[in-house]
């Protein structure tokens, strides 16, 4: 069993940064790929990113692309998600999750973080 914890959201202004952190229970975070994904009101949960075990592959979803940095360091457990030139539009609950597969489908998933707010203000 492996519990995440998100941190690092809160409320920042259009073109403002945050980094969300992602800390991992146990000594097997580096067995898994590691993806964050967000939820909007009234909107589906999507993907944003996606980083393998070792970090070697790295997927981006085309609205984050060039604005947002996935990293980890699996000798602390915990991922990351830097946010750059945030939009109104990135404003969501964002959640890491854990899984063998490395999807982009949040549907495969198999651990889940309580996710945490992120909001831009315009």
């Amino acid at each position: 069993q492996v519990q995440l914890v998100e941190s690092g959201g809160g409320l920042v202004q259009a073109g403002g940064s945050l980094r969300l952190s992602c800390a991992a229970s146990g000594r097997t975070f580096s067995s898994y790929s590691m993806g964050w994904f967000r939820q909007a009101p009234g909107k589906e949960r999507e993907f944003v990113a996606v980083i393998t075990r070792s970090g070697s592959i790295i997927r981006y979803a085309t609205s984050v692309k060039g604005r947002f940095t996935i990293s980890r360091d699996n000798n602390k457990n915990t991922g990351y998600l830097q946010m750059n030139s945030l939009k109104p539009e990135d404003t969501a609950v964002y959640y890491c999750a854990l899984d063998r597969s490395g999807d982009t489908n949040w549907r495969a998933y198999t651990y889940w973080g309580q996710g945490t707010q992120v909001t831009v203000s315009s």
